[in-house]
């Protein structure tokens, strides 16, 4: 087996980029601010890649399975998630510290399905192997709508929160 030097050089980057997204997510589970403008922009981006979503599937039963079931999951662990997310409002302002466990492991997972379509979009270049559309498997569905409804759950929490506690 011959490795070529963009085969070696993806091989030393692959978890090289694991490594920058484990630690990226990790900063970015510690205690935040509470700006409202942000959980807008959460809830909006979030409510876009859902519709988007469904407005791609096309007429398969499979994926629209995929996106209610990711959907559903994504707003329970939300839900779920959002509980265990301290809330903390004081003189210095308002702050939140999210559940890092579950918040990390749906962030991961979206980003290995992610990578997973880098790799395969890799070993297909230069073939005249036809690709499927992106939102054709219901794995790449249920990511998008799973990271999707957990986020604007979060966010539409934390905008709940800041509203009734003025």
């Amino acid at each position: 087996m011959s490795f070529t030097l963009s085969t070696l050089v993806l091989l030393v980057l692959g978890p090289l980029l694991v490594w920058r997204i484990y630690s990226r997510l990790k900063s970015v589970m510690a205690k935040q601010p509470s700006v409202p403008s942000r959980h807008w922009l959460g809830v909006l981006v979030c409510v876009v890649a859902i519709v988007v979503a469904a407005l791609e599937l096309g007429r398969d039963p499979l994926l629209y399975a995929s996106w209610g079931a990711g959907l559903a999951f994504g707003i329970g662990w939300g839900v779920f998630g959002f509980k265990r997310t301290r809330r903390i409002a004081n003189d210095d302002g308002w702050f939140f510290v999210p559940y890092a466990p579950l918040g990390m492991t749906i962030s991961l997972l979206f980003a290995a399905r992610v990578l997973y379509l880098m790799f395969d979009l890799y070993l297909t270049q230069g073939t005249n192997t036809p690709r499927e559309p992106f939102m054709a498997s219901p794995l790449t569905v249920a990511s998008i709508t799973l990271v999707s409804g957990y986020f604007l759950t979060i966010s539409a929490g934390l905008l709940r929160w800041r509203i009734l506690n003025k």
